[in-house]
């Protein structure tokens, strides 16, 4: 096929999905709005359009138009519902498979009536629409009942997301990795942890926070309140590719988020093997098989939280027995691998329709 793929070109998911239909032979044209990022392979075509700011989604809808043409393209593939799916919109030669991520089927439509409305013709305009998460899935339908909805997570790469090869014996380490923002519920961790902490029998312990965002300053403020702040580490943002070696660090993940679309960075901790804790929010819960790979905790409640760590810190063979359990949950269900022939099904689908 000749793939364009509308984009966030600066994204690292927009990076896998383009190399990974390149590897497979595919012809690919990635145009966006935003600055490429590094990591895209030379086969990868890409074309930036101007109006960058946001009324760019709206203004460049001709130009792609025009240049999907062009290029020969069978079908357009566009990521994000709210800003590239409005300029998708546009593109009436080929069909629109439209990937939705989260915060654009969850939160746009709910700030306005107008907003919703624009959602809604986003929506009503692509052949196909792919959800990450069963969760997103439902609420696609919710807000267009009529929509053709597709399920393909983000897949991971298990190779990259391994097992570490050894395990210390020293301190034990509690850790995530997320954009420190309410949403992520990072507030909560540090309830729990500090509650933890408290219980008979504990170890040494260290909690480990990697990702930086608008809450750091007060996160840390609230860890030297809670009498926790010598034993956390706020390790600050890493590159994606230095992401698995954060998670072979760690001995437990957890992750008591408010709202998730989906849950990637729970499955790359379970395909490193570590047991995980979280809550039961939108898409986590489908990741995670509770008392199995992992806790689902209802309400992300710090205190029962606390009390699976407590049991987790204490039984080693629990965790090596969670942890193996979800590395082949993941190896079994989202490969990586898989979730491109997934996609790329979808896509030569819509093609055909």
């Amino acid at each position: 096929m000749v793939i364009a793929l509308l984009a966030a070109a600066s994204s690292v998911h927009t990076v896998r999905w383009a190399n990974a239909y390149a590897e497979r032979g595919h012809t690919v044209h990635l145009i966006s709005l935003h600055e490429p990022t590094t990591g895209l392979l030379p086969a990868v075509q890409v074309h930036r359009l101007p109006y960058r700011m946001g009324l760019g989604y709206v203004l460049n809808g001709g130009r792609l138009n025009k240049l999907v043409a062009s290029l020969g393209a069978d079908v357009l593939n566009a990521h994000y519902a709210s800003g590239y799916g409005t300029m998708a919109r546009s593109c009436r030669a080929i069909p629109v498979v439209l990937n939705v991520w989260g915060s654009d089927v969850f939160a746009f439509p709910d700030k306005s009536v107008l907003h919703r409305w624009w959602l809604l013709r986003n929506l009503r305009s692509a052949a196909t629409v792919v959800s990450t998460s069963k969760a997103m899935a439902l609420r696609v339908q919710q807000l267009w009942p009529h929509a053709k909805v597709h399920e393909v997570p983000f897949g991971i790469d298990t190779r990259l997301f391994a097992p570490r090869q050894e395990h210390s014996t020293g301190t034990l380490v509690i850790g995530t990795v997320k954009t420190l923002a309410p949403t992520y519920g990072i507030d909560r961790l540090l309830r729990a942890f500090a509650h933890v902490r408290q219980m008979p029998g504990m170890p040494d312990l260290q909690l480990r926070i990697v990702g930086t965002g608008v809450q750091e300053a007060d996160l840390k403020q609230q860890a030297s309140d809670l009498g926790i702040a010598e034993h956390t580490r706020f390790v600050g943002a890493v590159a994606h590719a230095q992401v698995p070696q954060a998670l072979q660090q760690m001995d437990i993940y957890v992750a008591l988020s408010r709202a998730e679309s989906f849950g990637v960075a729970v499955l790359e901790a379970s395909s490193t093997g570590i047991p995980v804790v979280v809550s039961d929010a939108g898409g986590l819960p489908e990741v995670v098989q509770d008392g199995r790979t992992g806790h689902v905790i209802p309400n992300g409640d710090p205190i029962l939280a606390a009390e699976k760590l407590h049991h987790l810190v204490l039984h080693a063979a629990e965790r090596t027995r969670m942890g193996q359990e979800g590395r082949r949950w993941v190896q079994q269900h989202y490969e990586w691998s898989s979730c491109v022939d997934r996609m790329l099904q979808v896509l030569q689908n819509a093609k055909k329709a």
